[in-house]
């Protein structure tokens, strides 16, 4: 499958330069503050620009005022580059500039190396508001004949027939973000719900009964994996079951042994509703090409985090995954290899550096992982 190989941030809240290689499994550690959730809101905001949903997305996020590096920066830049199977990877470069109270986006490049040639082929290539694509029917760079919003970018708004964009278009819309799962009251995780085909179990666990249920239908050996899972976590569950609640909707018990009555959803812990969507998050086959989670380690207890890091390793064979935490339950159960540390430099801007890159293999020697995070001796502690 396609794969970002490389993501380069400028400009974005305390990420004033950040340049990361990506690996299949990336798990940010630092402390509050640090620029973990910018991070991801980063990417985010990469995968929007994709979509044509940059404006909105920038919206939400308060505007180009409030995302860009206060004082130091006249422009946010995200750079992506994408792996091409046969041919040297894509790079993806965006700049926006704040324009009075909106913004504009003053640069946008699409190009590829090319072999025997010193400079990038260019697919895409604009420049404050000159716009032109490559086109294979006439070999050369032409203007758009369509209506072009300027408030979104060019890539966005190629037409599907240019190859390149459309692969990397593809593959930045379909980021998806997690955020700490909503187990309020009246949260949907703990509603009957609509029975319905679903790839994904949502990211607030809004198809959660309907995704379980056809996974148990359709793929009965990755349902398998889910509950056994779950009895390696809960030693008394015994099954899932999938009572009809109204017409088109199904409820979802949970079943123990030592009880004749199962337990329905809003009954469930938080913790243990946090574990169960976790679950079957990361074993889905629907998968997007990166899936981003903030603090996943949220209510669950430290020994279920080692069977979520197994399951993260899993589905990274699928999807790129991005973890942000804080917990240093959780590092207990991963390899350097698969941490990024996140720091505050002297100048008040956000560092980061894989862990296995970091001068603590004699210190492996006499201590575990998560104990070398506590001591300080890899940054990333407040």
């Amino acid at each position: 499958m396609h794969k970002v190989r490389n993501i380069k941030i400028e400009g974005f809240r305390r990420l004033n330069d950040i340049d990361i290689t990506m690996r299949p499994l990336m798990v940010i550690i630092g402390a509050n503050g640090v620029g973990k959730s910018s991070l991801l809101d980063a990417v985010s905001l990469l995968s929007a620009s994709a979509a044509g949903a940059l404006n909105r997305t920038l919206n939400d996020m308060g505007g180009v005022a409030d995302v860009i590096t206060r004082g130091r920066s006249k422009a946010v830049n995200l750079t992506a580059s994408m792996e091409d199977p046969g041919d040297e990877p894509l790079e993806y470069c965006l700049h926006i500039e704040p324009k009075g109270q909106a913004y504009s986006i003053s640069q946008e490049m699409l190009t590829q190396l090319r072999p025997g040639f010193q400079d990038p082929f260019k697919h895409i290539e604009s420049d404050y508001g000159d716009i032109r694509y490559f086109d294979v029917e006439t070999d050369r760079l032409i203007r758009p004949e369509w209506e072009h919003n300027p408030l979104e970018t060019s890539l966005s708004q190629a037409p599907k027939m240019f190859r390149r964009p459309e692969e990397l278009r593809r593959l930045l819309n379909s980021v998806i973000q997690y955020h700490v799962l909503d187990v309020s009251k009246r949260a949907p995780i703990k509603l009957p719900q609509q029975m319905k085909p679903a790839e994904l179990p949502g990211s607030d666990g809004e198809d959660l009964v309907s995704f379980l249920y056809n996974m148990r239908e359709s793929d009965h050996d990755r349902y398998e994996s889910v509950e056994d899972t779950l009895r390696a976590a809960f030693p008394g569950f015994e099954s899932l079951n999938f009572p009809p609640a109204a017409a088109g909707m199904l409820s979802m018990t949970w079943k123990e042994k030592q009880f004749r009555n199962p337990l329905y959803m809003h009954q469930l812990s938080e913790g243990t509703l946090r574990f169960l969507w976790l679950v079957a998050l990361l074993q889905s086959p629907g998968l997007s090409t990166i899936t981003m989670i903030d603090e996943p380690e949220v209510s669950l207890h430290p020994e279920m985090l080692s069977l979520i890091a197994d399951l993260m390793r899993e589905a990274s064979q699928r999807t790129q995954v991005i973890i942000a935490t804080h917990s240093d339950s959780f590092i207990r159960f991963l390899d350097p290899k698969e941490v990024i540390v996140m720091d505050i430099n002297e100048d008040g801007f956000t560092t980061a550096e894989w862990a296995d890159a970091l001068d603590i293999e004699h210190w492996l020697k006499e201590y575990a992982f998560d104990e070398i995070w506590r001591m300080g001796r890899m940054g990333g502690r407040s």
